[in-house]
């Protein structure tokens, strides 16, 4: 790299001036005034190099004309201060840049004009970084999308998971080796309290894969887990007590068993082709296969709500994921983040009602009784606010019941990424940052119910 801009005759030389004048200006200012900066380095550096011999001196013959060097002009010292700007931008001709230079070892107070002006040149250029806009791929998708449309859209519930798996495949691609058995923790809420599992953030991927295989199954395309098991054997094994066996939970042990060894970066590959292989379907498959069936186990959702599920998984444990690597990572597309939080809105009630089955929910106000399917009840306003934000009334007493806002006892007011992460079971429902009013209770089994929406 070269000491600054024209310094082409005598590399280095300035360079060193530069250490030498720290050392000596504070020392030897008045006794080295007067004898010119160039003498003083000269002692530093050596013996000054010779110019090159003549041909006389060569004894015979002459240099190429590319090879001579530049005549130095005879110029005088107000004229050679003058150039000490264009010098130090590299706008001299060869010749005053050798005039210049050849002048610099004998001036001192030029010298360090030329420092000073070559330090300010620097503060002009800042180094920029070589990395791309984080944006640019997504602008650059956006701007093609819209003067081509694609022949087969992707379903629009689908265009959630596409995204996200386009997001956390970016960022796997950004991780070393050695990162991907950097540990992360799974964390969840099991209707009582904080739970959590350790893993690798291969042994993520792996889960997000196993799950991810409950709709790749409904699309009639192959189940990870008969894969990892192999054709004669049962992939579930004696699985944990309490765990369903076709739940989340329950085909994540039985993938991990049956893997027998710790998972690596190789299952980037299945998991990438399998997610693209989902969405791929689904968009041939047309907008009517949302209404296809996805079993979870305990409950079914349809397969345009199971999508939204999934690509709400795949935010969370990306951002996991990145968390565990210190990366950064953004929330989804408010479009997007809406319709994560409509489908957590959406099944809360079923929430509710099974903490109520688990005895775990509060008893009901005296007097009140759960109400008739369709008819109206005690509900709670819940208030989403920033990204994908709306409102949804929640009723209380009956997954059945009717919401009414003539019926509404309590009112919650939440972010919309803190919603998220409380339906993640990442916050405790008492510290969810959350503004309230109105009924204590049903404020507390709705935060309750919400983290309970999590699982591993």
């Amino acid at each position: 790299m070269n000491d600054g801009p024209g310094n082409t005759g005598n590399p280095g030389h300035l360079g060193e001036s530069r250490e030498h004048d720290g050392q000596n200006r504070g020392r030897n200012r008045g006794q080295n005034r007067g004898k010119g900066l160039g003498q003083d380095l000269g002692q530093d550096r050596g013996p000054r190099v010779p110019p090159p011999r003549t041909s006389v001196e060569a004894g015979g013959g002459t240099l190429p004309p590319a090879t001579r060097p530049p005549a130095v002009p005879a110029l005088e010292h107000r004229v050679l201060m003058s150039l000490l700007g264009a010098w130090a931008l590299a706008a001299c001709s060869p010749e005053e840049t050798a005039a210049v230079e050849e002048h610099l070892g004998d001036c001192g107070p030029c010298a360090e004009e030329a420092l000073r002006l070559r330090d300010a040149v620097g503060l002009l250029h800042p180094p920029e970084s070589l990395d791309l806009d984080p944006g640019l791929r997504t602008r650059v998708l956006d701007t093609c999308l819209e003067r081509r449309r694609p022949r087969i859209p992707v379903p629009a519930w689908a265009a959630p998971y596409d995204a996200e798996t386009a997001r956390l495949d970016a960022l796997l691609q950004d991780i070393g080796d050695a990162e991907w058995h950097a540990p992360v923790r799974l964390r969840w809420f099991d209707g009582r309290g904080p739970v959590g599992r350790r893993t690798t953030v291969a042994g993520v991927l792996t889960h997000l894969r196993c799950v991810d295989g409950l709709v790749a199954s409904a699309l009639g395309l192959d189940d990870p887990l008969a894969e990892a098991a192999g054709p004669d054997e049962n992939p579930y094994g004696h699985g944990s007590p309490g765990i369903v066996e076709n739940s989340p939970a329950g085909r994540t042990e039985a993938y991990w068993r049956a893997a027998r060894v710790p998972p690596t970066r190789a299952v980037r590959g299945p998991w990438r082709e399998q997610s693209r292989a989902v969405v791929r379907t689904a968009a041939f498959a047309g907008g009517g296969s949302g209404d296809l069936t996805v079993s979870y186990g305990e409950y079914e959702l349809p397969l345009r709500d199971a999508m939204v599920d999934r690509a709400f998984e795949c935010w969370v444990h990306a951002d996991d994921i990145a968390e565990a690597v210190d990366y950064p990572y953004e929330p989804p597309a408010p479009r997007h983040l809406h319709g994560m939080v409509d489908l957590a809105a959406r099944m809360l009630p079923l929430s509710l009602a099974a903490r109520r089955r688990a005895g775990l929910a509060e008893p009901a106000p005296r007097g009140r009784h759960l109400v008739a399917a369709g008819a109206p009840g005690r509900s709670l306003r819940l208030e989403i606010e920033g990204l994908g934000g709306g409102e949804w009334l929640i009723p209380l007493d009956s997954p059945g019941a009717a919401a009414s806002l003539d019926h509404a006892v309590a009112h919650i007011a939440l972010d919309g990424v803190e919603f998220c992460r409380l339906a993640a079971g990442h916050v405790p429902p008492a510290e969810a940052a959350a503004g309230h009013s109105g009924d204590r209770t049903a404020i507390k089994e709705v935060l309750l119910a919400t983290a309970s929406l999590s699982r591993l």
